[in-house]
């Protein structure tokens, strides 16, 4: 094979890197700082990104740099199932300790959200001694075998890799701007949560339902945001027919929403919460938190794995968690939240290519449209605006089962001026669009 000497990086890129993991932008980063990220060529780049949210406590907070040295200098792996050490179980104290519900709950950690998932349908599915799981259109939930089928979207995350899992089991979303039931609020009295039991009886029966599974606002599937009705209403059907309620908290929680988990807007308690990307500050790591008889139902070595709650990964965590307290990142999350919202509501206002506004504190979206009367969605549009906005130095993310929505996702340390920046090259592109 050649040397690569005089290749560019983004030749090197796609000579030994296969088209599966796409880059949805040209950047090759060098540093990042805050909500700054520099590329190979000097660039400077405002990150509303976040690496797929990854970032809320901002890039190399010097708090978690100090924190992952420390911990590699002193040692990098046992396997928690062969040495313990004082990190993994520090975290999981805490954890426990934030979680949402007023009862005694237990923690595992793992190396990324789909793994948290996982878990968290083994979990289920050993309490109840059921097998059936329900999930949601426009959810994601993981690129694994089981979690690609949890997850709605057909292209390009399940294309071409059937056949799936079994025993699952797909009900509408409360997506209103949508609405599957062809109804508007406040007259449709959230029925797409009342649905729930008449799903039972021509899709699958409650008795044989481990685990619903959902998120508290959808992430890849359009930061769909329910109604304040719809969670509780959930909750209670589960509650009354023995099912586990698994709330997915890795894109929403750790402070996107404003709260430090999604469910906390709805004063809803799950049995189980999977948590992952901000957690670990860029670091691979995932936990699944929830009720103590729950989570203590597999035997000993039914969960677990080598790299599972690594160390370095459990000091980065810990640190985030301190950096949540004493810089008081939630009260600024709120405050940033406000701030877009205002924005994007502006925004609402003068583009009729902009069609909804949605979202739950800084975590908030765009929907774009061809024409409002009719939501046909604006694909090529948004993919237009992304491009805009790397071109003139603001990363934004697109998601949505239509490929027409625009995600904010932010570190929560994004300063007024870099905000600002960002915010103004969104609009330049819009008002671009919408000649």
């Amino acid at each position: 094979m050649k040397a690569s000497q005089g290749e560019s990086l983004s030749d090197l890129r796609y000579k030994f890197v296969p088209q599966g993991p796409s880059s949805l932008t040209p950047i090759f980063a060098k540093s990042a700082a805050g909500a700054i990220i520099y590329d190979a060529e000097g660039r400077e780049f405002v990150d509303f990104s976040g690496g797929i949210g990854v970032m809320n406590v901002g890039h190399s907070h010097p708090k978690v740099v100090a924190a992952i040295k420390e911990q590699a200098e002193r040692f990098t792996h046992t396997c928690f199932q062969i040495v313990m050490y004082e990190g993994y179980v520090r975290l999981a104290e805490k954890l426990c300790q934030i979680a949402p519900g007023d009862f005694s709950k237990m923690a595992i950690f793992a190396n990324s959200g789909a793994e948290a998932v996982e878990n968290a349908v083994k979990v289920a599915r050993h309490f109840t001694k059921r097998h059936s799981l329900i999930t949601f259109t426009n959810a994601f939930h993981g690129r694994t075998y089981l979690t690609m089928t949890l997850t709605s979207k057909a292209a390009p995350y399940k294309a071409g890799f059937g056949p799936f899992m079994s025993d699952v089991y797909r009900m509408p979303y409360a997506y209103c701007y949508r609405c599957p039931f062809g109804l508007k609020r406040p007259g449709c009295d959230t029925c797409c949560a009342d649905y729930l039991k008449e799903f039972f009886v021509g899709h699958v029966s409650a008795e044989s339902t481990a685990a619903l599974i959902i998120e508290p606002v959808q992430g890849e599937g359009g930061f769909n945001t329910p109604p304040p009705e719809y969670f509780p209403k959930l909750l209670k059907i589960c509650r009354d027919n023995g099912i586990v309620f698994i709330a997915d908290e890795i894109q929403t929680g750790m402070g996107r929403t404003g709260k430090m988990f999604a469910v906390n807007h709805w004063n809803v308690e799950p049995d189980l919460v999977t948590v992952a990307k901000s957690l670990g500050a860029g670091m691979p790591l995932s936990a699944l938190v929830g009720r103590s008889e729950i989570m203590n139902s597999p035997q000993a070595g039914g969960l677990g794995g080598t790299y599972g709650g690594n160390p370095v990964c459990c000091a980065a965590a810990l640190a985030v968690l301190q950096i949540f307290e004493e810089e008081k990142l939630l009260e600024r999350a709120e405050r940033l939240g406000t701030k877009i919202r205002a924005k994007f509501e502006d925004f609402h206002k003068r583009f009729e290519l902009v069609g909804d506004v949605r979202g739950l504190g800084p975590m908030l979206a765009l929907e774009l449209v061809k024409d409002r009367e009719t939501k046909a969605p604006a694909a090529t549009e948004t993919k237009a605006l992304v491009k805009f906005c790397y071109e003139r130095g603001l990363v934004i993310l697109p998601c949505g089962n239509l490929n027409n929505v625009i995600r904010t996702l932010m570190p929560l340390v994004i300063t007024d001026e870099q905000l600002e920046r960002g915010l103004a090259i969104m609009e330049e592109g819009l008002a671009g669009l919408s000649k």
